[in-house]
This record gives structure tokens, C-alpha cells and sequence, in this order.
């Protein structure tokens, strides 16, 4: 179900899901950047924290397909919001001086203002229910802010016998400031 005109969004899955679109300036287009994918944090060596992206290409050939923290720091957003729905997302390494390095902080330099993360493996099919209900807060009538959003759908997911577990819900936060 999509809440975004075909217009007004990019959908990049399968081959398409590349390091080189993610690079290229196209993601600076877009008021909402969602990476659903697999998150590789580092933890010894920070800058190669990475978000896994489509390791061959459209022709079956292997390509670079992670989208490294240092290559995110270089990029030019114009996003009000990076949604990071992956495993550990939120996670990294705890440096002296620093705070937490990681994926966050890569994204927030690159220009958004709030970033949205995860703190433990995720189930996937909760975290597609999350989602859902997340974006039809922030997107839907209500148009509610990312952190009263992701709120909102918590509270909806605890509601529900299957998902009231925290483990289904609890492990995305908002990092950063949404104005």
C-alpha cells in the first residue's frame, strides 16, 4: 500500500536498491528517506558501518552494494527524516568525547534533522506492521510529527495481542530534532 503519490516518491528495491543511486544526489529529491534493509555497525572501526544495499546489478554482476558511513557523511540531504529499518541501527561504538558513532550521526551531518533507529533485531514482520502504522500517522490524516508518530504506532502495536510484546516495537527511537 502506498501513502505517496507515484510522483512525489522513489521506490528503489531489488537492483535498483544500489550504492551508486544512493550516492548519486537522487535521495537529496526526498522530504523522507526509509531504508529497509540490513545494518552493518563496526564497532572497531566506526567509519565502516554500513547499510547493505543490492550487491549485483541489474545485469547479475557483483558490485560494491554497502553504503559505508563514511560515504553517508558526503552526502547532501535535504530530508526532514531518515528512517533507518534495519537490526541495530541505532547501535555502535561508544567513543571518548564523541558519544555513540554509528549510522545516526552520519545521516544528520549529511543534512536531516531526525533520524529514526533501531536498538536490537528486529522481527520483520513487526517491524512492517510498525511501519505501516507509523507512516499512516505521520502521512495520513492526522500528519502527527515523526516522534508522535512512531508513538502513536507503538501504542497501536502494544494494543494488539500478537505485537504487545516490546521486543516487536520497542526497538526504534528517534534521534534528533524534528521542526
Amino acid at each position: 500500500m502506498s501513502m505517496v503519490q507515484d510522483n512525489d516518491g522513489l521506490e528503489a528495491v531489488d537492483f535498483k536498491a544500489s550504492r551508486a543511486l544512493a550516492i548519486s544526489g537522487e535521495l537529496s529529491k526526498y522530504r523522507i528517506i526509509h531504508f529497509a534493509t540490513h545494518a552493518l555497525i563496526d564497532n572497531e572501526h566506526p567509519e565502516l558501518s554500513a547499510i547493505a544495499l543490492s550487491a549485483v546489478n541489474e545485469r547479475g554482476e557483483a558490485q560494491d552494494g554497502l553504503l559505508r558511513a563514511r560515504e553517508i557523511f558526503n552526502l547532501k540531504l535535504s530530508a526532514d527524516l531518515v528512517v533507518l529499518s534495519a537490526c541495530r541501527s541505532g547501535t555502535g561504538k561508544d567513543v571518548a568525547g564523541e558519544g555513540l558513532v554509528g549510522l545516526t550521526r552520519p545521516f544528520m551531518y549529511a543534512g536531516a534533522p531526525a533520524v529514526i533507529v533501531s536498538l536490537w533485531s528486529l522481527d520483520d514482520h513487526a517491524t512492517a506492521e510498525l511501519m505501516r502504522q507509523f507512516y499512516g500517522q505521520l502521512l495520513g490524516p492526522n500528519k502527527l510529527s515523526p516522534a508522535a508518530a512512531l508513538r502513536a504506532a507503538k501504542i497501536r502495536m502494544w494494543r494488539e495481542s500478537r505485537w504487545r510484546s516490546p521486543y516487536f516495537w520497542g526497538a526504534f527511537q528517534l534521534q534528533g530534532d524534528w521542526r
